[in-house]
């Protein structure tokens, strides 16, 4: 019943979302056509539940080539690679607003792991990856609250001359997969929603640590 009343809630709540936020995304979609390198949305391969592949899509924040420049698949504040526009979107989230047709169509759902590009999910233990998308990928989930601050670590990182996806690999990762591991294993609607309600605070208040009041038993990061 979690399950089904979930899939109702997803497609609810996207359609109505897509409805009211429709004034909001044609003026970015303009702004997008004019600046940066002129092009709108974003659509790159995920791996998705159960590991399937699909398509996810956002709004373009930064050049179209960026993914074979320096820095790679890993992005950090302030990277050069961001358009115009891009940081803006990206640090107030809008950029992930085109995922409500991914959850409409049902690629994905509000809360769930975030879904990643193969290069990135392969950083995951075997163990990890073979269970992590028993769930569907989310446009938000217990992970992206804990590591909103994943660019300024990264940033840090590199600023230290240090090797940033051995960092990812090895720190941020397998963290992740542990936190994804817990929701797993305490999903309901009722985490869910304060999954949503969290990070709605954290955009907003970005050194909160609600997150850890609201999840008690949630792992502690150290780092």
């Amino acid at each position: 019943m979690y399950l089904l009343f979930k899939r109702f809630c997803d497609i609810l709540l996207s359609a109505i979302l897509l409805l009211i936020l429709s004034p909001l995304l044609i003026p970015i979609i303009i702004g997008l056509k004019l600046t940066g390198e002129g092009y709108i949305f974003y659509k790159q391969e995920r791996v998705g539940f159960k590991n399937k592949k699909f398509s996810i899509l956002k709004f373009a924040t930064m050049l179209l080539d960026s993914p074979n420049m320096s820095g790679g698949v890993l992005t950090t504040k302030k990277d050069p690679r961001i358009t115009p526009m891009g940081a803006f979107l990206r640090k107030s989230k809008i950029n992930e607003l085109p995922q409500l047709f991914n959850i409409l169509l049902g690629d994905m759902s509000f809360v769930g792991p975030r879904p990643l590009m193969e290069v990135s999910f392969k950083a995951y233990s075997p163990i990890v990856q073979h269970v992590i998308y028993d769930v569907k990928p989310g446009l938000t989930g217990i992970g992206s609250i804990v590591f909103r601050d994943e660019e300024d670590l990264i940033t840090q990182v590199k600023n230290k001359g240090e090797d940033t996806w051995d960092f990812y690999s090895k720190k941020i990762y397998p963290f992740k997969g542990d936190l994804e591991i817990w929701y797993q294993n305490h999903q309901s609607l009722a985490v869910d929603f304060k999954i949503i309600l969290v990070t709605a605070w954290v955009i907003l208040h970005s050194d909160s640590n609600l997150v850890y009041k609201a999840f008690k038993t949630l792992p502690k990061r150290e780092f």
